[in-house]
């Protein structure tokens, strides 16, 4: 029996959805099980061994509009699924599940288009995501009978660029510091980055630097001068994840980086801005601390950031101290 997982949502959600993997495995264990998610994604899963295979739908590329959706809807008929789970409740994505015909569909209650499932599923908003996730299994099985491990798998060290491996310090002793997000509201100020960067190297910590190359520019600003290695827009999602691995330290935004460091189980430092952790979108089962201001009336302003703020302030931006992350990095990593 093929069974199809769809998540073509951001990467962290895909990663917040990877439990969901082990749970159909657990419940169809000879199943052959496949994912869709978008070309970026398949990077985050493409390694799992719980996966038959993942289908990338390149959504807003050369799959984009009706004639990509059609396509991509022939594609998915072929290969014969018996059941799809989609976790994705956008228009786009119910219409396309409708149109693969796969006999058995399994949605979300509060999905775009949701009566084109069989069955839908209530996600409680009062959970975690990963719990979230998980409960589209919950008439097969209850929620808390699955494995709530988020699971990535990095790449081995033979699959990373030569430069990278050149510059990058030794496994297990540096700190990585991820600055950027694709939401401006959700970044905390490069100079507060560079504040920990100076107090890390100070420890004797080295600091690398991760971003998608859009974050360069303020990769440079937290780096000018300072001896860190900044990998912002040189990695892929594959090299990203091991260098996130090896790493003792993350100090990151409400953003992929955090939920990547969870799964990893790195200790993390959270640092929400014009989120909040209460959204589900905190850390999952890693050492970890959020900092965030919490004397603000304005925050959380949006459950997932935007590009401006609303009141013009930037406050929950521009105005958490860099002492009180200092303080977590402390307490995590146990320094006097």
């Amino acid at each position: 029996m093929n069974i199809l997982l769809v998540q073509t949502s951001f990467l962290g959600d895909t990663i917040l959805s990877t439990p969901v993997i082990s749970g159909l495995n657990k419940l169809y264990p000879k199943a052959r099980i496949w994912m869709m998610t978008t070309p970026l994604s398949s990077s985050l899963v493409k390694r799992d061994p719980l996966l038959s295979g993942v289908i990338s739908y390149d959504k807003r590329g050369k799959d984009s509009g009706l004639p990509g959706l059609i396509r991509m809807s022939r594609k998915i008929r072929k290969m014969q699924f018996a059941k799809v789970y989609s976790l994705h409740r956008s228009f786009r994505t119910s219409l396309l599940v409708r149109l693969t015909g796969i006999p058995k569909r399994t949605g979300c209650e509060d999905a775009s288009l949701s009566f084109v499932y069989h069955e839908k599923r209530k996600r409680d908003l009062e959970e975690h995501d990963v719990i979230r996730n998980l409960s589209i299994l919950s008439n097969e099985s209850p929620v808390e009978s699955f494995d709530t491990e988020m699971r990535l798998f990095a790449p081995a060290k033979e699959e990373i660029s030569q430069n990278i491996k050149e510059r990058m310090p030794e496994a297990g002793e540096y700190a990585v510091l991820v600055p950027g997000s694709v939401w401006k509201t959700k970044m905390w100020h490069w100079q507060g980055y560079r504040s920990i960067a100076h107090f890390l190297i100070n420890m004797g910590i080295p600091v690398v630097l991760l971003g998608a190359l859009s974050d360069k520019d303020v990769g440079e600003s937290v780096a000018k001068g300072l001896d860190i290695v900044d990998l912002s827009g040189e990695t892929s999602i594959s090299e990203s994840m091991y260098v996130m691995k090896n790493a003792k330290l993350s100090v990151c935004n409400d953003s992929m980086s955090l939920h990547m460091s969870s799964a990893f189980k790195v200790p993390t430092v959270a640092i929400f801005c014009a989120t909040s952790p209460e959204f589900g979108y905190g850390p999952w089962k890693n050492r970890s601390m959020v900092v965030e201001r919490t004397d603000l009336d304005c925050k959380p302003c949006r459950p997932h950031g935007s590009n401006v703020c609303p009141t013009g302030t930037e406050a929950c931006m521009k105005d958490l101290s860099p002492d009180k992350v200092i303080d977590a990095i402390k307490e995590l990593l146990k320094i006097q």
